[in-house]
């Protein structure tokens, strides 16, 4: 057996080769949603036009972002001018006016940590699956609940003081030198678990979709497979699979998700006017805000926007994530067998 054997036969792949598949998955992904959520960015800019200070929350299909609206910055892109009647209308126009590549205006800065946020969780889910059902025997079915749930507090807990940092020389135009004073600074007053201000809200959303979306995805894929007497998921299963249980996780999760984004715009406009919350951000005190304010149909807003972003994606990543990981498991495999029949050329 070749010294990268071991590696190899836990999914079939090494690590690096899901990493790899991850990456490509990411930024297929990234560039087939952000388009969605610039138009509605630029329908939000148009019927309420963003003040210096503003935030508003950029999806880009992996990650949501806090950004910033700049003082006197007239060229940025989600200012400009544009009479849209809709959303196909806006992307009609902006195709026609500003070129094709406006749809993914403020995308690289993003990918910076969105993508290697992603390949942090699908390799680490992919290896945590691998070992929990070994380690659960007859459970092994609820190896995906598990692993999905650990997988995304990694990601998360890494990414999270990313996020906060850039945030921060965004809203504070910040160098570098400043930002490390800066980041001192709040470490000194608050402690360091100053840098995960906000992981909180973020976990009660994506700990319980990331459980949810893995059984779910795991289990329809099992039963596709055997509706269709197939031994390895074709793309149609994978994509059908990944866009059920992402909206059946989008939509259980809903309320968090209305809250999360309300403290992402509240403390992130806290932050450029660089004062103290004077009301309580806790999630459940958010949530008693909303429900005060619009009742319990205020934390099911956005349904529909969610759903649409989210289910699509979920689609698009894991079918390109399974055919990554299939294509290096051929590779593999065809490999070890190369290598088998040199042995036994060799040996005889």
């Amino acid at each position: 057996m070749s010294a990268s054997g071991p590696a190899i036969e836990l999914n079939g792949i090494t690590p690096f080769q899901q990493m790899v598949a991850s990456c490509s998955g990411a930024l297929l992904t990234s560039l087939f949603v952000t388009p969605l959520d610039v138009v509605k960015i630029r329908l939000q800019a148009q019927s309420s036009p963003f003040r210096k200070g503003k935030c508003f929350v950029y999806c880009n299909g992996l990650m949501d972002h806090i950004c910033v609206c700049e003082n006197g910055n007239t060229k940025a892109w989600y200012k400009a001018p544009g009479q849209f009647k809709g959303t196909l209308d806006a992307f009609v126009k902006i195709i026609r006016n500003e070129g094709l590549k406006s749809l993914w205006s403020g995308l690289p800065p993003t990918l910076v940590m969105a993508v290697p946020a992603t390949v942090i969780y699908f390799t680490c889910y992919d290896q945590l699956c691998a070992f929990l059902k070994r380690s659960l025997g007859s459970s092994a079915d609820k190896a995906p609940l598990l692993a999905g749930a650990l997988a995304r507090v990694g990601s998360a807990t890494v990414i999270s003081p990313l996020e906060l940092v850039r945030t921060k020389m965004q809203s504070q135009k910040l160098s570098y030198r400043e930002l490390h004073v800066c980041v001192q600074s709040s470490v000194a007053k608050d402690g360091w678990l100053a840098l995960w201000k906000g992981l909180g809200p973020t976990l009660l959303r994506d700990v319980p979709f990331s459980a949810m979306y893995w059984y779910n995805y795991e289990q329809g894929k099992k039963w596709l497979c055997e509706k269709y007497g197939t031994r390895e998921p074709t793309f149609m299963i994978t994509f059908t699979s990944g866009a059920v249980s992402g909206s059946i996780a989008a939509v259980a999760t809903l309320p968090f998700d209305v809250v999360k984004t309300r403290r992402q715009i509240e403390l992130g406009e806290l932050e450029v006017l660089n004062i103290s919350p004077k009301k309580s951000t806790s999630t459940f005190h958010i949530m008693g805000r909303i429900i005060t304010e619009n009742g319990m149909s205020g934390l099911f807003a956005g349904f529909l926007p969610r759903l649409i972003k989210v289910a699509p994606a979920c689609a698009v990543m894991i079918s390109t994530y399974e055919i990554g990981k299939s294509f290096f498991r051929k590779l593999n495999a065809d490999r070890e067998l190369q290598k088998s029949s040199e042995h036994n050329f060799t040996s005889k």
